[in-house]
Order: structure tokens, then sequence, then C-alpha cells
């Protein structure tokens, strides 16, 4: 059996109120404390001018008794209409409702986490803000989240193991009922997730691999959208054709590259290192180091940079595929630059059909992937664990990409 993470129960902290309710009265005691004897300064800062209760207690959170207390009923009345559970009376319901407001009262989110052992909150690890594919992702998991109670809690690795960890260990110690993990897959990264999942964590996994029979996964099929992308340029006749966003060296374990890869060598074409053109890792101290699987999202700046060493070649592509749209946008630049026409004298496609690629001049040829859908069926995945099919075997689902012609690679559009 795996074992379970701790939890305080309320009698526990009932007993350390007690505990700190009798330290008070005897160190009153002992002090010799006699408001009667206390000059009138002291008496007014305590009471308020003309005997009024001090500030504070006015901004005192109301509890449940005097909730109890306002509305005429027992507190175990007040508990049943605030929980919705048990009958309580029509007459009884509308004064405990009236009392809320009146009150201004909040139930106390933490202790009833502590008495239903669940927070309803949900834990989200992305790779970073910068990638268009995060916003859209937390899009689709809060869209299955909030129907059904439950907030979520953002953060970001910006490719570090160690923020990574710590952020996952975070939501852990804070009781986070379950977490959707987006960054990109590394050994140790992996370890770390499996020691969790072996904690009873529950806990989706988009993109990335992680073998754990009770962890689920949810991608999307990057190799056949790449595969089918390149194909597309094939067809147009284009028989050099690069890769901008990932050097070769950095690229085994990206499934956009080797759908590329594998179009090529599909239609005996040659495989030239010198067409592909990407930034090297980046990695500063704490960074990902060893187990990095590729570098991290790729941007516009390194598009425009690969765009520009494909060009300068002395026999430069006739066609480009891009990791992504933005490093398409890059590369688009570049091609301006050069004062070279797009598709006539170099065609380009992107990858994830972001909205500004219908919008780029000329518009995008682009692989749409159903990134918020992948965040919808992660979040109904999380939820089907933590509330009740916790032990089931794991599921995987793989959503299909599609290519999206545009004028970036033909001059009309059909």
């Amino acid at each position: 059996m795996r074992p379970k993470r701790g939890i305080l129960e309320s009698n526990d902290i009932l007993a350390k109120d007690r505990n700190v309710n009798k330290m008070l009265l005897t160190t009153g005691t002992k002090q010799g404390y006699k408001p009667a004897s206390c000059d009138n300064a002291i008496t007014s800062l305590m009471k308020g001018e003309n005997g009024a209760k001090p500030e504070a207690e006015k901004k005192r959170r109301p509890t449940i008794v005097d909730i109890a207390n306002r509305a005429g009923v027992a507190p175990m009345t007040v508990s049943r209409v605030i929980n919705e559970s048990g009958y309580v009376s029509r007459e009884a319901r509308e004064k405990v409702e009236r009392a809320v407001k009146e009150l201004n009262y909040h139930p106390n989110g933490l202790a009833r986490s502590l008495k239903r052992q669940r927070t309803h909150v949900i834990g989200i690890m992305l790779p970073d803000i910068a990638n268009p594919f995060s916003a859209e992702l937390v899009r689709g998991i809060q869209e299955a989240l909030l129907p059904r109670g439950y907030s979520s809690f953002i953060s970001v690795s910006e490719r570090s193991v160690q923020r990574e960890q710590a952020a996952l260990r975070a939501l852990f110690d804070h009781r986070a009922d379950g977490i959707v993990i987006a960054t990109r897959e590394t050994k140790a990264g992996n370890d770390f997730l499996l020691r969790l999942a072996e904690r009873d964590l529950p806990m989706v996994v988009v993109g990335r691999a992680l073998n754990h029979q009770h962890v689920d996964r949810v991608t999307a099929d990057h190799w056949k959208g790449a595969y089918e992308a390149v194909e597309h340029l094939i067809a147009l006749g284009h028989k050099r054709i690069g890769f901008v966003g990932v050097s070769a060296i950095n690229g085994a374990g990206l499934r956009r590259y080797q759908g590329y890869l594998d179009a090529l060598r599909e239609h005996d074409l040659q495989i030239d290192e010198k067409l592909i053109a990407g930034p090297s890792s980046r990695l500063g101290p704490g960074q990902l180091g060893p187990g990095q699987v590729g570098p991290g999202y790729s941007t516009q700046d390194d598009g425009y940079a690969g765009m520009k060493r494909l060009l300068a070649l002395k026999k430069r592509p006739t066609a480009v595929f891009a990791r992504n749209d933005f490093t398409a946008m890059g590369a688009i630049c570049a091609i301006r630059d050069a004062g070279l026409s797009i598709p006539e004298d170099v065609a380009i496609v992107g990858f994830d059909n972001v909205p500004l690629a219908a919008y780029t001049a000329p518009p995008l040829t682009t692989v749409d992937q159903p990134t918020k859908e992948q965040g919808r069926e992660a979040a109904q995945l999380l939820l089907e664990r933590i509330e009740g099919e916790r032990a089931r075997e794991r599921r995987e689902i793989c959503l299909d990409c599609h290519l999206v012609i545009r004028q970036s690679t033909v001059n009309k559009v059909n």
C-alpha cells in the first residue's frame, strides 16, 4: 500500500486552541491583570471611545457560532445549511441565510479541506509563460475545473529542474488535490514525479512521457502533424527542405523534428544537417543539464537567426518547416530582409496555428494542434482519479493535428 499524505485532525486543532486559551488565562492571572485599575488612556485603547469595541474585534471574521447567535439557532443547524447536509426547516434555513448575509460570512476553506481531506485546488506546472501553448492549455483545464468547483494554482519552471521540483513539492505540501504537468521531460524531473506518484498524488502529464501505472497522459500527434507538413512541401516539388527551431544535436526528443526527418527518409530525400538550424542549449547554473530532452520554447529571435544561417548557405533551402509559429514568423522576417519572396523563393510552414498565424504577410501555412482540448482532457482524467477512480489503470489520449494551408506555401488557396 502506498503511504498516504498526513492530515491534521480537527480534534488536534481544538485541543491546541484549548491549551492556548488556558495559557492566556494563566498568564493574565499571574500578572495580576485588573482592567478596573487601568488608567483612562489604557482603558480608552482597550475599549475604544465611549466603551465601544476595539477596531480589531470589529474586523474579526465571523464564525459559525456568531451566525448561530444572530439567527437564534444551534451551531449544528448553521453547519447543515452551509454544508448543504442534513434536514433544516425552511424557517431556520432562511434565518441562517439572512445572518450569513448580514455578517458577510465566508466559510474557512482551510478548515473545510482538513475536515473533508480535499482542498479543491489543482496545480498546473508549465514550462514558461511566453509560450502561447501554455495560455491555451490553461484555458482548457479551467473550463473543465471551474464548473466542478475547483481552483487552480499555476507554477512555471523556466526550464529549471530545481524550480520545477520546488514548485511540485510546494503543491504537494499544501495538499493540492492533483497536478497537471506540461513541462519538458527530463530524467531528474521524471524521477521526482515518480516519487510523488508513489505517495498517492494524482497527476496527469501533457506531452511528456512518464511510465507509471497510475499516471495518465494527454498529447497531440506531433509526429504525424510534422510529417504531413513536410509531405505538403514535397508534393509542391521542394527537395531542399530546412528545419528551423532546434539544432540537430538537441532534436532527438522532439516529435516534430522526428516527423520532419521521417518524411524526408520516406520520400528518399537527403537529410542535410546544414539545413537544420536552431539554438544550442542555453543553460546556466541550475538549469536542466543531465537528462535534458531538447531546448526550451523556440522564439521569433531563434527563427530569425536560424533562417539567416540557412539563407547564407551557398545552396539555400527552397522550403522550411519551423518548429512553431513564432519561429516561423521570425524566419519570415529574415526572408523579407534578404529581399526574397514567400512562397516564390522560400516556402514556409509553422506549427500550432496560433491566432496571429492567419494575419502574417503572407498568411502562414501551419499545423493546428488541439491545445485547449488537451487541457480539457487532462483535467477530466485528473478529476476521475481524484473523485473515485484513483487505482484504475493509466489512460493515454492522443489527439490528431491537421494541416491548415495558407499563402506561405501556395499563392492561391481554394
